[in-house]
């Protein structure tokens, strides 16, 4: 269970779910102990948090434990996204933990944002890879056949033909230099549903090691929860991915930490907003 996720089902605002897939990871393989692995890593933190001035218990979380992984992924992924179309028909915010990042085009499709925003390295912007169009490395191409927009915070390497589709309309990359830039001026959401992905690669391999497919001169830890919670309050779900366990926790401390991020800042929102009215 992750830590403080302690109500029921029924009584649930959020709802982790595990989804340890790891069938086209193209490097260090692992990602299939990154749901156990986050929960784990998770247990040091404090059940409070100052700078919301609430207990993470308090926020209605659900654990739903793992959906076993199998190796076809096109059907485990469709498989998987009925399981979280029931929580968004709930009225409750998905929490997924990753696995490799193919999961979230399911968790996408079963959001239905209008904007997906994601942390990562990778462009993951290809029609296919090995001939194989649910890789990894096709999540955000697959992911735009349901959002009508995304940005790519953090990212800093790709295919030709990746920085290419990247020029269209429906694009925004966020190289890491500018996160910075794009933090002190963030674009306005307004009423356009968003989905959140944080895979933990867009983090600097110095810092978080853990992870399928390193690439240096990434986000520092800081970087990355300032953009979950400038981000947070606008979305109706969020994932984190790609933690695998080749190293002692670094990965999956950040990632836990930034899911509590999610959550707590988001719950803050909801709250406001609710006295608004």
């Amino acid at each position: 269970m992750f830590p403080g996720a302690t109500v029921d089902r029924e009584a649930a605002s959020y709802v982790v779910v595990g989804a340890p897939l790891d069938v086209t990871t193209t490097f260090q393989p692992g990602t299939r102990f990154g749901p156990d692995r986050i929960r784990r890593f998770s247990e040091s933190y404090d059940d409070y948090d100052h700078r919301t001035d609430r207990h993470f218990t308090d926020c209605e979380v659900h654990d739903a434990g793992d959906v076993r992984a199998w190796d076809d992924v096109a059907e485990y992924c469709d498989y998987l996204g009925g399981q979280l179309r029931d929580i968004v028909w709930d009225d409750a915010v998905p929490l997924l933990l990753g696995g490799e990042h193919t999961v979230t085009a399911p968790a996408v499709e079963a959001v239905d944002p209008d904007v997906f925003v994601c942390l990562d390295a990778h462009l993951d912007l290809r029609e296919e890879y090995d001939g194989n169009a649910w890789s990894h490395a096709c999540v955000t191409r697959r992911v735009l056949e349901t959002a009508e927009e995304a940005i790519i915070l953090g990212a800093r390497t790709g295919s030709e033909a990746e920085w290419e589709r990247a020029e269209n309309d429906d694009v925004t990359i966020v190289a890491p230099d500018d996160v910075d830039d794009w933090l002190a001026d963030p674009p306005a959401f307004g009423d356009r549903s968003t989905y959140l992905s944080v895979d933990i690669d867009a983090a600097d391999p110095g810092v978080a090691p853990g992870t399928g497919t390193m690439e240096p001169f990434g986000l520092s830890p800081r970087q990355m929860r300032d953009v979950v919670r400038t981000v947070a309050p606008h979305c109706e779900g969020v994932d984190v991915v790609e933690v695998n366990d080749r190293d002692d926790g670094q990965a999956a401390a950040l990632a836990g930490k930034l899911l509590r991020e999610f959550v707590v800042s988001h719950a803050a929102a909801t709250e406001h907003a609710a006295g608004d009215h």
